[in-house]
């Protein structure tokens, strides 16, 4: 027991700074917690295990999948496990035999096979045995198909640089997941027509709508269960095979506060949206812990000279100045033309979530025209209704819909210039891309020499910027910072900034 808590101690240490490397921040304090963990929890029982790491080295909901993955690659349990250990009466959640009648004669032919190796099972008896087991939700023997479904159809060639995607493409199309997912469900569908918990009165009646997307919804979340377990077997096999450091580097994606705004997916939209909630508080109590600590820190030479007065002209007694909160006020002007749109309405999004941490906050939106979209985000209860009425309603087409910053600074500056004051703060979020029109860089000085100050976000890398029809060379020598903004984390390190 000792060597193997030994063992596991080096194993922390890797997977620790494998996560790192990931860009989930672990602490010292936070590996130590780790391995004391190890005292309390018995390293046989994986669940509890992972649970203990997880509880002390995770803190945010969205680093734990890559957690997950690094885990099962980590502390991967090891080849050649029994392919079920669950009497045959009885299924994984110990229901009795009348509901484990998917079964077929098949199991027994499995158990036959176990010892010379897939080759003793063809195809079609695979996809019977995973259809039977995906129908029961004997989830141990699903585990033990999906080692014999990646045994036999992988492909593993050890050595050859292929991504665990390839591996596992291969496996799910050879077992045809979608067929076996169509044939579950007119099985399952077919049963409770029939199953008395149907039949009311003894008269066979049509299931509810609600009836049959809850049994589908069960049996797309057994296939998934399935495709994740033929993943974990696959993490296991390369892991023997490269080591799991190696695997870590080739498998590792991006967490949701480094996913690109120009390139995210829906599927990594929908986290990066999930991720702003909680940033945005984080932010808020940052910002304001910050402005406090920086307010108190003032002395009031006038009230301590005359204080010191009753000492001799020694300052004992320091007198401070009482703290004015002074937020400042934003103005954002947002570029929502082609991909940049998807920058612009995270920064909005998160903006408006800290919004009690600014005096006022106004936004326009622009194309080749302006329009101001403030009243959606101070009327709407939620950022997404306000989102999709900006998209719908606001005015930024002023002539072909080619986005024009030299005609936007223009008409912008001619309406609100009167509004600008030395408590505003202007951002401009674009890629600077002028479609070779005239930059009007001129008007971006005059606003900088009113303004408190003037900020520009680029969500294009730095190696673009001044490429093409790129002009943001002409207006970053008017503005007080110009920053590459590509993702979460790089906006969460400018809105720091905003003090």
């Amino acid at each position: 027991m000792l060597e193997e808590k030994s063992g596991a101690v080096g194993t922390i240490t890797r997977f620790v700074a494998a996560m790192r490397t990931a860009g989930v921040p672990v602490s010292v304090a936070e590996s130590i917690d780790a391995v004391e963990s190890l005292r309390y929890t018995q390293i046989t029982d994986r669940e509890a295990f992972k649970a203990a790491l997880a509880a002390t080295l995770v803190k945010s909901r969205g680093h734990y999948r890559t957690f997950e993955t690094l885990f099962d690659i980590f502390f991967a349990p090891r080849f050649g496990r029994a392919l079920s250990s669950a009497p045959e009466d009885k299924n994984r959640d110990g229901r009795g035999e009348e509901h484990s009648n998917w079964r077929s004669d098949g199991q027994t032919r499995l158990r036959q096979a176990a010892g010379g190796g897939s080759d003793g099972l063809s195809r079609e008896e695979l996809q019977a045995l995973l259809l039977a087991a995906i129908l029961d939700a004997d989830y141990a023997e699903m585990q033990a198909l999906a080692y014999r479904a990646v045994e036999a159809f992988a492909g593993m060639e050890p050595g050859r640089p292929v991504g665990g995607t390839y591996y596992l493409y291969r496996t799910l199309q050879q077992i045809d997941i979608e067929s076996l997912f169509e044939r579950a469900v007119k099985a399952i569908l077919s049963k409770a027509r029939h199953d008395a918990r149907y039949r009311p009165d003894s008269e066979v009646r049509p299931l509810s709508s609600l009836e049959e997307r809850l049994l589908r919804e069960e049996i797309q979340a057994r296939i998934e269960k399935l495709r994740e377990l033929i993943q974990g077997e696959i993490r296991r096999w390369l892991v023997e095979d490269r080591g799991p450091e190696a695997l870590a580097k080739s498998i590792h994606k991006p967490l949701p506060e480094e996913i690109e705004f120009m390139h995210a997916t829906s599927d990594e939209i929908r986290e990066m949206r999930r991720a702003i909630h909680p940033l945005s508080r984080k932010l808020a109590a940052k910002l304001a812990r910050s402005r406090r600590k920086r307010q108190g820190e003032r002395i009031d030479m006038r009230h301590t000279i005359r204080r010191s007065m009753s000492t001799g002209g020694v300052p004992f007694y320091p007198q401070f100045r009482k703290p004015h909160p002074t937020k400042p006020e934003l103005f954002l002007l947002c570029d929502i033309s082609g991909s940049v749109a998807n920058f612009a309405r995270f920064t909005l999004q998160l903006v408006y979530a800290l919004a009690s941490q600014f005096s006022r906050v106004r936004s326009w939106v622009f194309v080749d025209g302006i329009d101001e979209v403030t009243e959606h985000f101070e009327r709407a209860g939620d950022l997404s209704e306000a989102l999709r009425k900006v998209n719908a309603e606001a005015n930024v087409v002023w002539i072909d819909g080619h986005s024009d910053y030299g005609h936007v600074l223009e008409v912008f500056w001619k309406a609100h210039e009167k509004d600008v004051t030395p408590k505003t703060t202007i951002i401009v979020l674009g890629d600077a891309r002028n479609n070779y029109h005239a930059s009007r860089a001129e008007i971006l000085a005059e606003m900088g020499s009113k303004a408190r100050r003037v900020f520009w976000l680029n969500p294009e890398p730095t190696s673009y910027w001044n490429t093409g029809d790129s002009v943001i060379a002409e207006y970053a020598s008017y503005c007080d910072g110009v920053f590459e903004c590509r993702n979460l984390k790089q906006l969460e390190r400018f809105v720091t900034s905003l003090e």
